[in-house]
């Protein structure tokens, strides 16, 4: 058999400990699939002496992380320490110039610096991988460089975090409402102590700029992402799509139109209403699914769990095996220098329907005051629903599903109502997914 893949590992949080344990599990397995051995030679992390339930004596430890770029017993690093700039992304150019593969994570970083290291891999002909950047076990970023190879994409998007699913898909179970679904999502290690990135669709927002820039060959554009997060839903909001026949999502969609220095691109990470029918509306608890639509393989769906040491090491161990094979490929399926640059698309060009929910006063004249402003903006309505308020004297919330139109017809009615004594808060607004 060849000679071994030599890895050395940076990190040894869960994910770590988890490559450790799936590469020492299976062995032999993993050897015979890759076509020679895959070791870990050496190992850092931030505490020396701290019990991770592995043996880590087989390995050399390293206390400058930087140094592993340059050991000459190392073929490829592995990074797992996270963070999209610092000492993770220090090491990834280190290690990259220096010849040596390098396999990562860390979706921050790919989403913030991916291009850059993608140019820098080919220079120095090295391997850069990071299927576990996204969708966690899900062998997405595999799926769609290779198995939609063939196909033209105009759209990808999922359910890319899994906090938030976890969060929307228990409120309608349970009927509670936000906060308190936050706080059992910390309670069962679905949240971190400050989930910010994950309920303002940050985490999401990086998927998606690395799926996009995977599956339509252009150059990955995360500051052009637009993201709302999950914060203002409320339970009557989940009630209210329920009774209408559809679920709330937390969906990244990526949409790509024209073609070559006139190609748009439109990302965005934002609440939508997903029709019961839709595959995704099934798609529970902290799991993540992602569809892709190719000309000629039509929609496919790719689903599983999203998170997790298993998983995501899963999702490791197999980019190492690509690269023992010989088959790492070009990170965003083709190469650096054909990767397209996209203008972002306008949003206000979008042509679909919407559910608007207004949190308004209770008197007369205040849906007459709504209505107006839609007909003055040229949104139709196909229904409007208003709830009784729930505290005598309380503020009443009423919603509507429009027809099919152009989106900045919507903004224009909300640039109309804004600043009116009748909204008691700001409007949310969901679209609705087709199927």
């Amino acid at each position: 058999m060849a000679e071994p893949l030599r890895i050395a590992l940076a990190g040894l949080g869960t994910v770590g400990v988890g490559v450790i344990r799936l590469i020492e599990t299976n062995r032999d397995m993993i050897a015979a699939r890759a076509g020679r051995p895959i070791e870990i030679v050496a190992v850092t992390a931030r505490e020396r002496g701290k019990d991770r339930g592995v043996d880590l004596k087989p390995y050399a430890w390293v206390d400058d992380m930087q140094a592993m770029a340059t050991r000459a017993d190392v073929d490829v690093v592995l990074e797992l320490v996270g963070g999209s700039d610092g000492p993770a992304l220090t090491l990834a150019r280190a290690a990259l110039d220096a010849g040596k593969g390098f396999v990562t994570a860390n979706k921050a970083m790919v989403a913030h610096h991916g291009l850059e290291l993608a140019e820098l891999a080919a220079m120095k002909k090295a391997a850069f991988a990071f299927e576990a950047a996204v969708a966690g076990g899900i062998p997405v970023v595999k799926g769609l460089r290779e198995g939609t190879a063939a196909n033209a994409l105009d759209r990808i998007y999922g359910i890319l975090n899994g906090t938030c699913n976890y969060i929307l898909s228990e409120m309608e179970q349970t009927g509670a409402d936000f906060g308190e679904m936050l706080a059992s999502a910390q309670d069962k290690g679905y949240a971190e102590a400050d989930p910010t990135f994950d309920i303002e669709g940050v985490d999401a927002a990086h998927k998606l700029a690395i799926l996009a820039a995977i599956g339509f060959g252009t150059r990955i554009d995360f500051e052009a992402v637009r993201t709302e997060g999950i914060t203002q839903v409320r339970a009557h909001d989940i009630a209210q799509a329920d009774s209408l026949g559809y679920v709330i999502r937390l969906v990244g969609i990526a949409t790509l139109s024209g073609e070559g220095k006139d190609c748009r691109l439109l990302q965005r990470v934002r609440p939508c209403l997903v029709p019961f029918r839709h595959p995704l509306a099934a798609v529970t608890g902290p799991t993540n699914a992602v569809v892709a639509e190719g000309d000629f393989s039509g929609r496919l769906l790719f689903q599983g769990a999203g998170a997790g040491d298993k998983p995501t090491a899963s999702a490791v161990v197999a980019d190492l095996i690509d690269i023992a094979r010989g088959q790492a490929g070009a990170p965003f399926s083709v190469p650096s220098t054909s990767l397209v640059e996209c203008a972002p698309a306008d949003p206000g060009e979008r042509i679909g329907r919407d559910y608007i929910r207004f949190t308004v006063a209770d008197r007369p004249g205040v849906l007459a005051e709504i209505t107006a402003a839609m007909r003055d903006a040229g949104v139709s309505i196909e229904s409007l629903i208003q709830r009784g308020r729930d505290t005598e004297g309380g503020d009443v919330a009423v919603a509507m599903v429009t027809h099919e139109g152009p989106e900045h017809c919507v903004g224009k009615a909300l640039d109309l109502l804004e600043g009116s004594a009748s909204l008691t808060a700001l409007p949310l607004v969901m679209p609705i997914l087709k199927d």
